[in-house]
């Protein structure tokens, strides 16, 4: 992430890293597949291509990392993180996963990294969503841009459009809550939580508008699930 004034890495304290991928996977249904596809996406653009470097940003549990180190035994991984709690939790992850040694884990941001020696592919999970305003959010791909090859393919994944301009979405997703056990008044803070501590894009062109601005051909959606989608794009010549 690039930094804001209202740094949205102090909601990921301790307590959340500690059941983030737990609650992950009720809050987007088809969490598992979403990674596994990105995985594929990516192994297809690149695949036969020796020596890929892959920049992943905001990487949270790391669990893109474990995805796509599982597919592609020879990659190697640069991980960026702001939260404290979210980097201890990849590096433990990644270790106890043989990981280790193929990743360098950065706390900080993806400004905070060189420009000089380009990466061959990118994601962002998870993260565009977090960030207050459209200004953020072109900043972040900006800086991604800059940091990867032309041509290599970025995967972008997150919630888009606003909570409250789908109604039956929303009404589904507080469905999927109560079907993993949650109460009532618990679906109302985690739904709470989400609504008043994130900010989506408007829309899927949106989407497409902001990757453009940032200097990314424009991109393909290969999942969705609810108000999240995942695209890949790539870096324009």
């Amino acid at each position: 992430m690039t930094g804001t004034p209202a740094d949205p890495a102090a909601k990921f304290d301790p307590a959340r890293a500690g059941e983030y991928d737990h609650q992950a996977r009720i809050a987007l249904a088809g969490y598992d597949t979403c990674h596994e596809l990105a995985a594929c996406m990516l192994a297809a653009v690149l695949e036969g291509r020796p020596d890929v470097h892959v920049l992943v940003v905001g990487a949270g549990t790391a669990q893109e990392i474990l995805t796509i180190g599982a597919l592609e035994p020879s990659w190697r991984f640069t991980a960026v993180d702001p939260a404290p709690p979210m980097v201890a939790m990849a590096r433990q992850r990644l270790e106890a996963a043989g990981l280790g040694q193929r990743t360098v884990v950065h706390q900080g941001y993806v400004d905070d990294l060189p420009a000089d020696e380009p990466f061959a592919a990118a994601t962002l999970i998870g993260v565009l969503h977090h960030l207050p305003g459209e200004p953020a959010k072109r900043a972040i791909l900006a800086a991604i841009a800059a940091r990867l090859r032309p041509g290599a393919p970025l995967i972008l994944a997150g919630n888009y459009r606003a909570y409250a301009s789908e109604p039956l979405l929303l009404a589904a997703w507080r469905q999927r809550w109560r079907l993993h056990g949650a109460t009532p008044a618990e679906i109302d803070a985690k739904l709470g939580k989400i609504q008043h501590g994130a900010d989506p894009p408007a829309s899927e062109q949106t989407v497409v508008d902001l990757l453009a601005e940032a200097g990314f051909e424009p991109p393909t959606r290969f999942f969705a699930s609810l108000f999240w989608g995942a695209w890949l794009a790539r870096r324009a010549a």
